[in-house]
């Protein structure tokens, strides 16, 4: 494949992303076959469990299962909800899910699988015991990290007055979240939950990756006033910082959930446009910029806030021959 070099300057809503030159090579298009993809997502409210697209370009995902939820809500009191399912593969081969349980919890949802399909050991995990005050608990994230050798979940979580005045008007309903984290290597013990991430204002729905030694946070500004609702990534060489400043990367206000891979040389990261009831997506072909391919992907309808990952080709067979791909 030839290089190209691409040059983008993109204005929306008052804020202006430079979208630099873009190197091809090895780089993906739709429709090429280049590895095999899962995304995990909910649907509505979250109130009928996790549901599953399958995708071997990264851009096209079709639902599986007639787009019925593989796994229904296994944990919960007062409602049960499986929104913003993060799933990821520990060195040991086993897949780990966890989840939003509920709008106002102090705990996420957890559950392993070894094939994807049957899911076990489902328990809700506690996430602030000692901030009794803790309004809730969204979108938790699993990432394992090979150098530390344990998995760190991160969630965002509002502790009424710890920082902004809870009547400044910035978000909506007196919310203010920051990322907190704990970490465990056997889901039996976990470490005290601490701070993971302040930028200095509310944040949510925060995602985890790492490429050639680098951590990449990417997160949403859930800023209302002045408004930003907007996907941001910043970087640092340790898992737990400190991160550089954040930068626009969304093509778009009003977007959250933020879900990045790796695809060939190409990094995508794909985010939930929720007011418009449809995906977004913006590309990133040398590590430093990102373009706006939101009208070369397509998932299922009524898709939200979920995750995207690889797998071996005999756990996406199987996926395929025991729930069918809808067309």
């Amino acid at each position: 494949m030839h290089n190209v070099l691409l040059r983008f300057l993109l204005t929306i809503s008052g804020i202006v992303v430079f979208l630099g030159d873009f190197d091809r090579t090895h780089a993906s298009e739709p429709g090429e076959v280049t590895g095999y993809y899962v995304f995990c997502y909910f649907m509505n409210n979250g109130q009928d469990g996790v549901h599953y697209a399958v995708s071997r370009d990264g851009y096209i995902w079709k639902a599986l299962n007639e787009g019925k939820a593989i796994l229904a809500p296994p944990v919960g009191k007062k409602t049960k909800l499986t929104r913003d399912p993060s799933i990821t593969r520990g060195p040991d081969g086993v897949f780990r899910l966890v989840w939003t349980a509920s709008w106002d919890g102090r705990s996420f949802g957890y559950a392993c699988s070894k094939d994807l399909i049957t899911w076990q050991d489902a328990q809700p995990v506690p996430s602030l015991p000692d901030e009794p005050t803790t309004r809730n608990t969204w979108a938790p994230e699993i990432f394992y990290d090979d150098d530390s050798e344990q998995f760190y979940i991160i969630w965002s979580s509002t502790i009424p007055g710890k920082f902004s005045p809870a009547d400044d008007g910035t978000s909506e309903d007196r919310y203010d979240h920051r990322v907190y984290f704990t970490t465990t290597k056997d889901f039996k013990t976990f470490t005290p939950s601490k701070l993971y991430f302040d930028p200095g204002h509310n944040v949510i729905d925060a995602f985890l990756a790492k490429k050639d030694g680098v951590y990449h946070l990417f997160y949403k500004d859930e800023t209302l006033r002045p408004e930003r609702k907007i996907i941001l990534e910043a970087t640092a060489e340790n898992i737990e910082g400190p991160f550089t400043e954040g930068r626009v990367i969304s093509a778009q206000s009003w977007v959250e959930g933020p879900s990045a891979l790796l695809i060939g040389s190409d990094w995508i990261v794909y985010y939930d446009c929720y007011r418009d009831g449809k995906y977004g997506a913006v590309r990133s072909r040398n590590g430093g910029n990102w373009e706006d391919v939101a009208n070369l992907i397509s998932f299922p309808k009524g898709t939200r806030h979920g995750t995207a990952f690889e797998v071996d080709q005999d756990i996406y067979d199987n996926l395929v021959k025991q729930f069918g791909v809808a067309e």
